[in-house]
C-alpha cells in the first residue's frame, strides 16, 4: 500500500471527527510532530507523525506544486 502524501497547508480528513462535529483539518506545522487546525472551530492539535499517519483518512485539498 502506498503511503499517503501530504504537505504543509493541505486540508485532510481524519478517521475520527472533532467534538465540534467536523473532521476536516489543515496541516499548519510539519516535522517530527504535526500540528493540525480544525476547519470549523480553529482548535489546533499536535501529534507525533506516526500517530497522524495512522489516523489520516484522506487528503481533500492539496496545496502541492
Amino acid at each position: 500500500m502506498e503511503p499517503k502524501q501530504f504537505q504543509l497547508n493541505d486540508i485532510v480528513v481524519m478517521k475520527k471527527e472533532h467534538p465540534c462535529g467536523k473532521n476536516e483539518w489543515q496541516i499548519i506545522r510539519m516535522g517530527a510532530d504535526i500540528r493540525i487546525k480544525c476547519m470549523n472551530c480553529g482548535r489546533s492539535v499536535l501529534m507525533p507523525r506516526s500517530e497522524f499517519e495512522r489516523k489520516l483518512k484522506k487528503v481533500v485539498l492539496s496545496q502541492g506544486k
